[in-house]
């Protein structure tokens, strides 16, 4: 009698895993443009508030956009090591990036105001004065 591999689960588990890093519906978020940047979107009063990580990356990397509800954000982070460095591990993303969300309201793209500090870059999204609901008086 044969006696069943003892290794074989961890082989089907790892060939699991593989598979599910693999998986294309990881990278797609609610804006099917992946993670990075990791931001969050928050409404204040009749507009919104976006706040994006973007630590190692200077002003001059990025890309901001706004047309109608849809807000782009693009750029590129880079990772320096020092000169004949072996790389022993590697965390940190490094490459371009292009990020597209959507609100539910349009932007007034006149009235948007960006503040990048430490890393962090708020856009301050004001609603259009034309998507803003109009009381009717009755006659």
């Amino acid at each position: 009698m044969l006696l069943p591999d003892p290794f074989e689960p961890l082989f089907n588990l790892q060939r699991a895993l593989d598979s599910f890093r693999a998986s294309p519906w990881l990278n797609s978020g609610p804006s099917a443009g992946g993670t990075f940047p990791p931001l969050n979107v928050f409404r204040k009063g009749e507009d919104f508030v976006v706040i994006i990580e973007l630590p190692g990356i200077s002003k001059s990397e990025l890309d901001i956009q706004v047309k109608g509800n849809t807000i782009r954000i693009a750029g590129a982070k880079s990772v320096q090591y020092p000169e004949k460095a072996g790389l022993h591990r590697r965390e940190r993303l490094a490459g371009r990036f292009d990020r597209a969300i959507t609100i539910p309201v349009e932007v007034d793209a006149e009235k948007v105001r960006a503040e990048y500090r430490d890393g962090i870059l708020a856009l301050f999204l004001p609603r259009a004065e034309r998507d803003k609901p109009r009381s009717i008086k009755l006659s």
